[in-house]
């Protein structure tokens, strides 16, 4: 599910989204299958993205929606879908390759079986006495038998050295298949998952240290009025604009994401409240001291700005709290007039 349309599942807005979107089934005559909704919530909130575009076409030429065009919508417009599709692939190829490699361990010891019987026999023809002939003979099946199973051996070791190579390709394909998961495909910055994960290890890492640890939530001011003015490309640009200047203030182990629509997130463990406003306070001016210009009509948009709150983590304060409190900073600033960094320590001081 992209970031825009779970951002509306989270509010008041879910409801009326949810009820339209039965409602279009309905009038389609399509049955409301978890995919099917899934599907049309996507196609109600986000009309204008590739998903919208491609299911209106489909509506207006009275394609049926089969079970078949669902999953191939889903597959190929739906990350989780692509995901769902990778992994199933790899784990095919996995599957392959251990039936290879047991194939090849079932084949050793079959063959080392049969030399050590060959062995064992010969050993027991030698306890009499041979005629020349016959320890001849007796040498020459040794003599065969030692050929083959090194020819035997030399086979396996090609086998099991290509198995072993595609399990290590597979291996690296999974962790790019992995990393696309955790990444916000706009921005290239980590998604929501991946944050939220993050930021529980971080709490627990902070607690156990007792080491500072800030969250900064950013919201871009007015977005939406932006949005419908100059469209969603024109948008999705300015997300990668603000996306551009938190990623070059990101140095390990701070860490930032877009979580939600025109909503990012940033951690900073290690580092202050007092500290991190600086540095947002920094990238708040930077954002803002640019006028941004259309790319495909070259029109002057005008400077982009954002509102911030921050929250530096008390004792062992969860990540829902910490959130819940730089949510309250974030809210402030855009009491106050946007285009500023709040702190909840100073809110909770000054009340």
């Amino acid at each position: 599910m992209t970031a825009e349309v779970e951002t509306t599942l989270r509010g008041p807005a879910a409801f009326t989204l949810a009820r339209q979107a039965l409602e279009a089934m309905e009038s389609a005559g399509v049955w409301p299958t978890p995919l099917n909704f899934e599907l049309w919530l996507h196609y109600l909130g986000e009309p204008d993205s590739p998903l919208g575009k491609e299911m209106k076409r489909l509506l207006d030429a009275g394609t049926p929606f089969t079970e078949d065009i669902s999953e191939m919508l889903l597959a190929e417009y739906l990350p989780r879908g692509r995901l769902n599709d990778e992994i199933r692939d790899a784990g095919v190829v996995l599957n392959r390759e251990l039936n290879t490699v047991a194939e090849v361990i079932a084949e050793a010891r079959s063959s080392q079986a049969a030399y050590g019987e060959t062995l064992a026999g010969a050993g027991a023809a030698m306890e009499t006495p041979l005629e020349p002939g016959d320890l001849k003979r007796l040498v020459g099946d040794l003599t065969t038998a030692t050929s083959r199973i090194h020819r035997e051996n030399a086979s396996l070791e090609k086998r099991l050295e290509a198995s072993t190579s595609e399990v290590a390709r597979l291996r690296e394909h999974l962790e790019q298949v992995r990393r696309d998961a955790m990444t916000d495909a706009l921005t290239n910055l980590a998604n929501r998952k991946a944050f939220d994960e993050e930021m529980t290890r971080a709490c627990e890492a902070a607690q156990q240290r007792k080491a500072p640890l800030t969250l900064a939530i950013l919201d871009i001011d007015n977005f939406k009025k932006f949005n419908d003015t100059w469209g969603h490309q024109t948008g999705d640009q300015v997300l990668r604009y603000v996306a551009s200047v938190l990623g070059r203030t990101l140095r390990a182990p701070r860490v930032a994401a877009r979580y939600g629509g025109e909503e990012f997130a940033m951690l900073f463990p290690g580092e202050t409240a007092p500290m991190v406003e600086a540095v947002l306070n920094s990238i708040r001016e930077e954002i803002g001291s640019r006028s941004l210009k259309r790319r495909s009509t070259n029109d002057d948009l005008g400077a982009v700005t954002v509102s911030i709150g921050l929250a530096q983590k008390q004792g062992d304060e969860s990540a829902l709290t910490l959130m819940g409190r730089a949510d309250e900073a974030l809210y402030a600033s855009k009491r106050a007039g946007r285009n500023r960094v709040t702190s909840a320590q100073k809110l909770a001081t000054a009340a």
